[in-house]
Protein backbone atom coordinates (compact mmCIF):
# COMPACT_ATOMS: atom_id res chain seq x y z
CA UNK A 1 0.00 0.00 0.00
CA UNK A 2 3.35 2.10 -0.47
CA UNK A 3 2.99 5.03 -2.94
CA UNK A 4 5.01 6.79 -5.24
CA UNK A 5 5.24 9.63 -3.28
CA UNK A 6 7.32 7.67 -0.69
CA UNK A 7 11.39 8.50 0.03
CA UNK A 8 13.20 5.99 -1.85
CA UNK A 9 10.67 6.96 -5.11
CA UNK A 10 11.41 10.92 -4.85
CA UNK A 11 15.08 10.89 -3.93
CA UNK A 12 15.93 8.71 -6.89
CA UNK A 13 13.89 10.69 -8.92
CA UNK A 14 15.85 13.72 -7.75
CA UNK A 15 18.95 11.15 -8.45
CA UNK A 16 17.81 10.38 -11.91
CA UNK A 17 17.15 14.37 -12.65
CA UNK A 18 20.78 15.12 -11.50
CA UNK A 19 22.17 12.83 -13.77
CA UNK A 20 19.79 13.90 -16.92
CA UNK A 21 18.58 10.02 -16.74
CA UNK A 22 14.84 9.71 -17.74
CA UNK A 23 12.83 8.17 -14.74
CA UNK A 24 9.43 6.71 -14.40
CA UNK A 25 7.35 6.57 -11.31
CA UNK A 26 3.79 5.14 -10.99
CA UNK A 27 1.43 4.58 -8.48
CA UNK A 28 -0.90 1.20 -9.20
CA UNK A 29 -4.60 0.94 -9.00
CA UNK A 30 -6.05 1.56 -4.99
CA UNK A 31 -2.82 3.05 -4.79
CA UNK A 32 -1.77 6.75 -3.93
CA UNK A 33 -3.02 8.99 -6.52
CA UNK A 34 -4.71 6.57 -8.70
CA UNK A 35 -8.03 5.71 -8.79
CA UNK A 36 -10.04 2.20 -7.36
CA UNK A 37 -9.68 0.66 -4.01
CA UNK A 38 -6.72 -1.30 -2.66
CA UNK A 39 -8.88 -4.69 -1.73
CA UNK A 40 -10.30 -4.57 -5.32
CA UNK A 41 -7.12 -4.78 -7.19
CA UNK A 42 -4.26 -7.74 -6.97
CA UNK A 43 -1.13 -8.66 -8.10
CA UNK A 44 -1.94 -9.32 -11.88
CA UNK A 45 -4.08 -5.93 -12.08
CA UNK A 46 -0.86 -4.12 -10.40
CA UNK A 47 1.36 -6.15 -13.21
CA UNK A 48 -1.10 -4.87 -15.56
CA UNK A 49 -0.60 -1.28 -14.55
CA UNK A 50 2.98 -1.39 -14.87
CA UNK A 51 3.29 -2.94 -18.37
CA UNK A 52 0.77 -0.31 -19.52
CA UNK A 53 2.45 2.14 -17.73
CA UNK A 54 6.00 1.45 -19.35
CA UNK A 55 5.09 0.41 -22.74
CA UNK A 56 2.97 3.97 -22.94
CA UNK A 57 5.40 6.28 -21.61
CA UNK A 58 9.00 4.45 -21.97
CA UNK A 59 11.05 3.81 -24.59
CA UNK A 60 14.36 1.50 -25.07
CA UNK A 61 15.69 -1.05 -22.54
CA UNK A 62 14.66 0.01 -19.02
CA UNK A 63 16.13 -0.65 -15.48
CA UNK A 64 13.43 -1.85 -12.94
CA UNK A 65 13.80 -0.80 -9.70
CA UNK A 66 10.99 -2.72 -7.07
CA UNK A 67 10.68 -2.73 -3.51
CA UNK A 68 8.70 -4.64 -1.44
CA UNK A 69 5.74 -5.92 -3.62
CA UNK A 70 7.22 -3.92 -6.46
CA UNK A 71 10.20 -6.09 -6.40
CA UNK A 72 7.32 -8.99 -7.43
CA UNK A 73 5.78 -7.04 -9.97
CA UNK A 74 8.85 -5.71 -11.80
CA UNK A 75 9.83 -9.35 -11.94
CA UNK A 76 6.70 -10.24 -13.72
CA UNK A 77 7.07 -7.66 -16.28
CA UNK A 78 10.78 -8.78 -16.81
CA UNK A 79 9.21 -12.32 -17.50
CA UNK A 80 6.69 -10.75 -20.19
CA UNK A 81 8.70 -8.08 -21.93
CA UNK A 82 12.59 -9.12 -21.44
CA UNK A 83 13.54 -7.14 -24.27
CA UNK A 84 12.41 -4.21 -23.01
CA UNK A 85 14.16 -5.04 -19.47
CA UNK A 86 18.23 -3.79 -19.03
CA UNK A 87 18.26 -5.13 -15.61
CA UNK A 88 16.71 -5.00 -12.22
CA UNK A 89 17.31 -4.00 -8.44
CA UNK A 90 15.30 -5.16 -6.10
CA UNK A 91 14.56 -3.71 -2.74
CA UNK A 92 13.53 -5.79 0.07
CA UNK A 93 12.28 -7.37 -3.01
CA UNK A 94 8.93 -9.89 -1.98
CA UNK A 95 8.09 -12.21 -4.89
CA UNK A 96 5.41 -14.62 -4.34
CA UNK A 97 4.69 -12.97 -0.48
CA UNK A 98 1.09 -13.70 -1.00
CA UNK A 99 1.47 -17.40 -0.84
CA UNK A 100 4.71 -17.85 0.78
CA UNK A 101 4.17 -14.91 3.78
CA UNK A 102 -0.01 -14.20 3.76
CA UNK A 103 -1.29 -17.66 3.81
CA UNK A 104 1.20 -19.77 4.73
CA UNK A 105 0.91 -17.78 7.88
CA UNK A 106 -2.80 -17.65 8.09
CA UNK A 107 -4.35 -19.28 11.23
CA UNK A 108 -6.83 -21.89 10.73
CA UNK A 109 -9.21 -19.35 11.70
CA UNK A 110 -8.16 -16.92 8.95
CA UNK A 111 -8.27 -19.22 6.39
CA UNK A 112 -11.81 -20.30 7.44
CA UNK A 113 -12.42 -16.23 7.70
CA UNK A 114 -10.59 -15.65 3.79
CA UNK A 115 -13.11 -18.66 2.53
CA UNK A 116 -16.10 -17.63 4.24
CA UNK A 117 -16.23 -14.09 3.91
CA UNK A 118 -13.84 -13.41 1.12
CA UNK A 119 -10.99 -11.18 3.51
CA UNK A 120 -9.74 -11.11 6.84
CA UNK A 121 -8.05 -7.99 8.65
CA UNK A 122 -4.30 -7.97 9.38
CA UNK A 123 -2.67 -5.60 11.75
CA UNK A 124 -0.21 -3.17 9.94
CA UNK A 125 2.80 -1.50 12.00
CA UNK A 126 3.40 1.32 9.48
CA UNK A 127 -1.10 2.21 9.94
CA UNK A 128 -3.17 2.19 12.69
CA UNK A 129 -5.64 0.72 9.80
CA UNK A 130 -5.25 -2.45 9.13
CA UNK A 131 -4.62 -4.36 6.04
CA UNK A 132 -7.81 -6.08 4.23
CA UNK A 133 -6.50 -9.00 2.60
CA UNK A 134 -9.03 -10.48 0.00
CA UNK A 135 -9.41 -13.87 -0.89
CA UNK A 136 -9.34 -12.97 -4.51
CA UNK A 137 -5.78 -11.07 -3.55
CA UNK A 138 -4.53 -14.63 -2.70
CA UNK A 139 -5.97 -16.81 -5.70
CA UNK A 140 -4.41 -13.83 -8.10
CA UNK A 141 -1.83 -14.55 -6.54
CA UNK A 142 -1.44 -17.97 -7.01
CA UNK A 143 -1.63 -17.37 -10.63
CA UNK A 144 1.40 -15.15 -10.75
CA UNK A 145 4.41 -17.06 -8.88
CA UNK A 146 7.55 -16.76 -10.13
CA UNK A 147 9.73 -18.72 -7.68
CA UNK A 148 8.38 -21.97 -8.70
CA UNK A 149 9.51 -21.56 -12.62
CA UNK A 150 11.78 -20.43 -14.44
CA UNK A 151 12.67 -16.92 -14.32
CA UNK A 152 15.19 -15.48 -16.52
CA UNK A 153 16.57 -11.64 -16.67
CA UNK A 154 18.64 -10.49 -19.32
CA UNK A 155 20.42 -7.77 -17.73
CA UNK A 156 22.26 -7.38 -14.19
CA UNK A 157 20.27 -7.99 -11.23
CA UNK A 158 21.29 -6.12 -7.75
CA UNK A 159 19.31 -7.08 -4.92
CA UNK A 160 19.57 -5.03 -1.39
CA UNK A 161 17.65 -6.94 1.79
CA UNK A 162 17.62 -5.38 5.19
CA UNK A 163 19.27 -8.13 7.98
CA UNK A 164 16.81 -6.55 10.44
CA UNK A 165 13.33 -6.85 8.04
CA UNK A 166 10.76 -7.82 9.82
CA UNK A 167 8.37 -8.32 6.64
CA UNK A 168 11.06 -9.98 3.89
CA UNK A 169 13.22 -12.43 6.22
CA UNK A 170 17.20 -12.78 4.65
CA UNK A 171 15.59 -16.32 3.19
CA UNK A 172 13.60 -14.97 0.55
CA UNK A 173 16.36 -12.83 -1.04
CA UNK A 174 18.54 -15.85 -0.79
CA UNK A 175 15.95 -17.56 -2.61
CA UNK A 176 15.21 -15.20 -5.16
CA UNK A 177 19.31 -14.89 -5.66
CA UNK A 178 19.58 -18.65 -6.07
CA UNK A 179 16.36 -18.55 -8.91
CA UNK A 180 17.12 -16.12 -10.86
CA UNK A 181 18.92 -16.55 -14.40
CA UNK A 182 20.39 -13.54 -14.85
CA UNK A 183 24.11 -13.10 -16.37
CA UNK A 184 25.18 -11.27 -13.08
CA UNK A 185 22.83 -11.45 -9.87
CA UNK A 186 24.35 -9.81 -6.51
CA UNK A 187 23.15 -9.82 -3.31
CA UNK A 188 24.11 -7.40 -0.58
CA UNK A 189 22.98 -7.46 2.92
CA UNK A 190 22.85 -4.36 4.68
CA UNK A 191 23.31 -5.01 8.51
CA UNK A 192 20.53 -3.30 11.01
CA UNK A 193 18.52 -2.06 8.05
CA UNK A 194 14.91 -2.40 8.21
CA UNK A 195 12.25 -2.74 5.16
CA UNK A 196 12.28 0.58 4.35
CA UNK A 197 15.94 0.95 3.54
CA UNK A 198 15.14 4.70 3.22
CA UNK A 199 17.88 5.92 5.97
CA UNK A 200 20.62 8.04 4.18
CA UNK A 201 23.01 4.94 4.27
CA UNK A 202 20.58 2.82 2.44
CA UNK A 203 19.74 5.81 -0.23
CA UNK A 204 23.25 5.68 -0.95
CA UNK A 205 23.99 2.03 -1.40
CA UNK A 206 20.47 1.56 -3.97
CA UNK A 207 22.16 4.61 -6.09
CA UNK A 208 25.59 2.76 -5.91
CA UNK A 209 23.23 -0.84 -7.47
CA UNK A 210 21.35 1.43 -9.88
CA UNK A 211 24.65 3.13 -11.31
CA UNK A 212 26.01 -0.68 -11.45
CA UNK A 213 23.38 -1.96 -13.37
CA UNK A 214 23.10 1.20 -15.82
CA UNK A 215 27.07 0.51 -16.60
CA UNK A 216 26.22 -2.83 -17.25
CA UNK A 217 27.14 -4.25 -14.31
Amino acid sequence: MSDMEGTKALHLEAWAKARGQAFLRMDYSGHGQSSGAFTEGSIGDWAEDAFQTVSALTEGPQVLVGSSMGGWIALLLARRMPARVAGFVGLAAAPDFTEDSMWASFTPDQKTALERDGQVALPSEYSDDPYTITRRLIEDGRKNLILRGPLMVPGPVRLLQGTADTDVDVSVALRLLDHVDSPDARLTLVKGADHRLSSPRDLALIETAIGDVLAGG
